[in-house]
C-alpha cells in the first residue's frame, strides 16, 4: 500500500533518534509509516511499536514483520498500551506531529479548502464531537478560546461574531457553509493562510491535541531510559513552545523546579539547541514540511 505521508526530516531525526540494533523504539504517529520503516531499517533485534488513531494509517500497517507491533490508538494512551504489552522502558521516542498527506486528500473528512465534505476533523473516527459540533453549539467564549489558545489570533472577536451570525440563520455544517461565512472578511490574497489557521484551531480543538501532545511527552520522560531520544517534529509555535519548554525544563510551565540543595533539575540534555528546519530542496519537494520544526533531547 502506498505511504500516505512524505516523511518530513527523514535523515536528521532517524540520526536524531541515533538507533541501536537491538533497542526499543516507539513511533507515536505512524502514518503511511515512513519513518517507521526507516527505523526498521536500522534494528537487528530490536523492537518498534508505532501507534496511529487513525483506522485508515491501520491499513497501512507492516505485516510479517516480527520487531514490529501496531498500536490502534492515540499516542496519550502510551504508558497504558506499553504495559499491556510488558514493556516498560523504551531506548527512542519519536512523533511526527503534523496532518498525514492522505487527511487532505480525502474528500470526506473536512481537513481541506477544496472540497465541500462535512466539517468532520476527527483523527478517530470514533469520536463523539466533530468541528460541525464545535461550530453549531460552542459559546462564544469557548470559541474565543479556541481561536486564542490554538492559533494565536490575537483578537478573534469580529471571527467568533460572524460564525455566531451566521449559525443563527442556518447550521454550519459543511467545508463551503464555514467559507462562506467569511466571504469579503479578508483578502484573495490571505485567505489561504487565514483559513488554514481557522482550520487548526478547530482541528485542535476537535482531538484534543495540546492536551494529548503534553500527556505524551510526560509520559515519556518516565518511559525513556538514561540516554534515551525524544525526538519531536511540530507544526506550528503553540506545539513548538509546548516541546520546548518541557525538553529544557520536565515541565510546561517554563519554571525549572529545584532539588532539595536548590539546584535547578535538568531532565534532558538538548541536542539541538536551535530546531532543525527543512532545506530549500526539502520545501520544493514537499511542500507541508515548510513550517516543520524538529528538537531532539537526550534523557539524563
Amino acid at each position: 500500500m502506498s505511504e500516505f505521508h512524505e516523511p518530513v526530516l527523514l535523515a536528521k531525526s532517524l540520526d536524531g533518534l541515533n538507533v541501536k540494533a537491538k533497542g526499543t523504539y516507539v513511533d507515536v504517529t505512524f502514518g503511511g509509516g515512513g519513518h517507521s520503516r526507516a527505523i526498521l531499517n536500522s534494528l537487528l533485534g530490536g523492537l518498534l511499536i508505532s501507534f496511529d488513531q487513525d483506522d485508515e494509517a491501520i491499513k497501512n500497517k507492516i505485516i510479517d514483520d516480527n520487531r514490529f507491533i501496531m498500536v490502534n490508538q492515540n499516542f496519550r494512551y502510551l504508558r497504558e498500551q506499553l504495559k499491556r504489552l510488558n514493556i516498560y522502558r523504551i531506548d527512542g521516542l519519536i512523533a511526527d506531529l503534523g496532518v498525514s498527506s492522505y487527511h487532505f486528500t480525502d474528500n470526506g473528512r473536512g481537513f481541506s479548502l477544496k472540497y465541500d465534505a462535512p466539517v468532520d476533523m476527527r483523527m478517530d473516527q470514533k469520536l463523539e464531537t466533530n468541528g460541525a459540533h464545535i461550530l453549531n453549539n460552542y459559546s462564544a467564549n469557548h470559541l474565543m478560546r479556541i481561536f486564542k489558545e490554538h492559533s494565536d489570533f490575537n483578537a478573534p472577536q469580529p471571527i467568533v461574531n460572524l460564525i455566531i451570525k451566521f449559525r443563527e440563520q442556518r447550521p454550519i455544517n459543511t467545508i463551503f457553509d464555514f467559507k462562506k461565512i467569511f466571504q469579503g472578511f479578508v483578502s484573495d490574497r490571505h485567505q489561504n493562510k487565514f483559513f488554514a489557521r481557522l482550520f487548526q484551531a478547530v482541528r485542535i480543538e476537535v482531538n484534543d491535541e495540546i492536551n494529548a501532545l503534553k500527556e505524551l511527552l510526560a509520559q515519556s520522560l518516565e518511559l525513556l531510559k538514561p540516554s534515551g531520544r525524544l525526538v519531536i517534529i511540530s507544526y506550528h509555535s503553540i506545539e513548538d513552545k509546548i516541546v520546548k519548554r518541557f525538553m529544557r525544563f520536565g515541565n510546561f510551565s517554563g519554571v525549572p523546579k529545584k532539588d532539595f540543595f536548590g539546584n535547578h533539575s535538568q531532565p534532558f540534555k538538548i541536542i539541538t539547541k536551535k530546531p532543525i528546519v527543512p532545506s530549500r530542496e526539502e520545501v520544493q519537494l514537499n511542500n507541508k514540511s515548510r513550517s516543520a520544526k524538529l528538537r531532539i533531547a537526550e534523557k539524563l
